[in-house]
C-alpha cells in the first residue's frame, strides 16, 4: 500500500472522534469577538486602516496566534491516541506497511485538518463580517481572491510547525505533556516575530504572516515584512527533519 492509499483508511479511523466538533467550537468562538466589538474597528484611523480590513486582521490575528496552534496541537494528541487507546496501533504494525508511510499518511491527515479550519474561519469570516455589517449598517466583506490568497499563505506557512506538533505526538506518549509542551510552544510566537531570527520558530510562522499583511494594510504602520531567504530554506530543512524523526520514533514504544 502506497500513502494515498492510507490516507482514506485513517480518515475512516477518526470519523466518529470529536475532532470535527473541536473545529467548528474554535472557529465559532474566534469570531465571536470580531461581531461584539464590531465598532473598534472605526477607531483605527491613527494606523491608517481601514474598518473592513482591520476587521479581517484582527480577527485572522487572534487565530494565527492562538486559536489556530492550539487546536491543532490537541487535535494532533487525540489524533494519534485514537488507535492507541484500543490498541488499533498495534494491528496497524502488525501489517506488511512501512512504519514510515503510516506516519506520513497520518501526518497528511493532519495538514488536511488544518485546512479545513481555514476554510471553515473563511466561511466564519463572512457570516461574521455579515452580521458586524448589519449592525454598525457598514460593509466589513472583502473580495474572496483577497482572503483565500491571505488565508492560503498562513495555512503554507503552519506546515512547519504541525510538522514539530506532529513529532511532539509521536515522541511523547503522555497525552497531557505533548498537548503541555505543544501549548508553551505557541506562547513564545508574539515575541519570536519581532526578532531577527523569527524564521527559526515554526510557531511564529502564521503570525507573522499575518502582522506583515497589517503593516501592508496600515499605512501608519511599520511592520517587518516575508522575506523568502531565509525563511523558506530554514522552514524545509525543519519540516524535514521533523518528519525524518517522527517516522523513525513511530511505532517504536508499541514494538518493545
Amino acid at each position: 500500500m502506497n500513502i494515498l492509499s492510507l490516507v482514506p483508511v485513517e480518515w475512516k479511523k477518526i470519523r466518529r472522534s470529536k475532532i470535527f466538533f473541536i473545529l467548528v467550537l474554535a472557529t465559532v468562538i474566534l469570531w465571536i469577538p470580531s461581531i461584539l466589538n464590531a465598532d473598534f474597528n472605526f477607531g483605527m484611523q491613527a494606523e491608517g486602516i481601514s474598518p473592513e480590513n482591520n476587521f479581517f486582521i484582527q480577527g485572522f490575528m487572534a487565530m494565527a496566534w492562538f486559536i489556530f496552534p492550539a487546536t491543532m496541537v490537541v487535535i494532533t494528541v487525540l489524533q494519534n491516541q485514537t488507535e492507541r487507546s484500543n490498541h488499533g496501533i498495534l494491528k496497524m504494525l502488525a501489517l506488511p506497511v512501512s512504519t514510515a508511510k503510516l506516519c506520513m499518511a497520518k501526518f497528511i491527515v493532519l495538514v488536511s485538518f488544518s485546512a479545513i479550519q481555514f476554510l471553515m474561519s473563511i466561511g466564519m469570516y463572512y457570516v461574521s463580517a455579515m452580521i458586524a455589517g448589519s449592525m454598525q449598517n457598514y460593509n466589513f466583506m472583502l473580495p474572496p481572491f483577497f482572503i483565500f490568497k491571505e488565508v492560503g499563505m498562513m495555512w503554507a506557512s503552519a506546515i512547519p510547525m504541525l510538522a514539530f506538533f506532529w513529532l511532539l505526538a509521536v515522541c511523547i506518549q503522555t497525552p497531557i505533556f505533548s498537548i503541555g509542551i505543544g501549548l508553551t510552544s505557541v506562547v513564545p510566537s508574539v515575541l519570536m516575530i519581532n526578532t531577527k531570527v523569527w524564521f527559526a520558530y515554526p510557531m511564529a510562522y502564521p503570525f507573522f504572516v499575518i502582522t506583515s499583511e497589517y503593516g501592508k494594510l496600515a499605512t501608519n504602520l511599520e511592520m517587518d515584512q516575508v522575506e523568502l531567504i531565509p525563511w523558506l530554506p530554514v522552514a524545509a530543512l525543519i519540516t524535514v527533519v521533523c518528519l525524518m524523526i517522527s517516522c523513525i520514533r513511530f511505532g517504536q514504544a508499541e514494538r518493545r
